[in-house]
């Protein structure tokens, strides 16, 4: 029997889908839907508003209307049905959060002598997203491509990183430590079975979990039963360049 009380309601309009409601919500009573975030069932929502203030664009507002009751037992069921959900290892790259959404740039190969000052200087980053885990396989950009694999903490200890390593290459980046390594593994599988990648360049960093990055790389063409030309460029964390190695493919 519905009650009058107070329950979340989603501005669709102004939703952008990034998702921080859902991470918000302990009772898991919203979920990403067709891009947009949305209240899955009535009961679910305790209206205690906890999402609230993790809106960026203002699209979350609490109302009060008929609801079903709230309903613990059932957020309980609710709560272990989504844990024993499989979960994809490929989010895709085109619904859910913006930073996913594919894009494209066109760029001119420049050096920094050709550069007149700091605003004449452009990136060599010529495709978003960049992170391993929101790249899919398939992406367009990876067909054919020079793949760049890259420690997130590369780009900020190599001070020429863009000139240095990203011009015309793909690029991927992430942390062996803070992700799912088996996660990474099968998208780099998928990636070296389907994309016909030409080589790839490792450059990671000179601290021990970093270490994981070409050997993640090395198993996943084990894998995909695939020879790619590999070079692991190793970085030091006072920024200069510690070792080059040709790996074995």
């Amino acid at each position: 029997m519905e009650i009058q009380r107070k329950i979340i309601e989603i501005d669709e309009e102004r939703c952008d889908g990034c998702g921080q409601c859902v991470m918000a919500c302990a009772e898991g009573a919203i979920e990403i839907i067709d891009g947009k975030a949305r209240l899955v069932k009535d009961s679910y929502c305790d209206g205690l508003g906890a999402c609230l203030g993790e809106c960026p664009q203002d699209a979350l507002r609490m109302i009060e209307r008929k609801a079903e009751p709230f309903d613990h037992a059932a957020v309980e069921e609710h709560l272990k049905r989504k844990d024993a959900e499989p979960k994809h290892p490929f989010p895709s790259a085109m619904g859910g959060c913006p930073s996913a959404q594919m894009r494209f740039f066109h760029r001119e190969a420049t050096t920094v002598a050709d550069a007149l000052s700091k605003q004449d200087r452009q990136s060599a980053l010529g495709h978003w997203p960049v992170q391993i885990r929101l790249v899919p396989p398939n992406a367009p950009f990876l067909k054919g491509a020079d793949l760049l694999v890259a420690a997130d903490c590369a780009p900020l200890a190599y001070p020429d990183f863009h000139e240095d390593f990203l011009q015309g290459k793909a690029v991927m980046i992430g942390c062996p430590k803070l992700d799912n390594t088996q996660e990474y593994v099968a998208k780099f599988t998928e990636i070296f079975r389907s994309a016909g990648i030409r080589s790839v360049t490792v450059v990671d960093m000179e601290v021990p979990c970093c270490s994981a990055l070409p050997r993640i790389v090395q198993k996943a063409m084990e894998l995909a039963q695939e020879k790619v030309p590999m070079e692991e460029v190793i970085i030091g964390v006072t920024g200069k360049i510690i070792k080059k190695k040709n790996l074995a493919a």
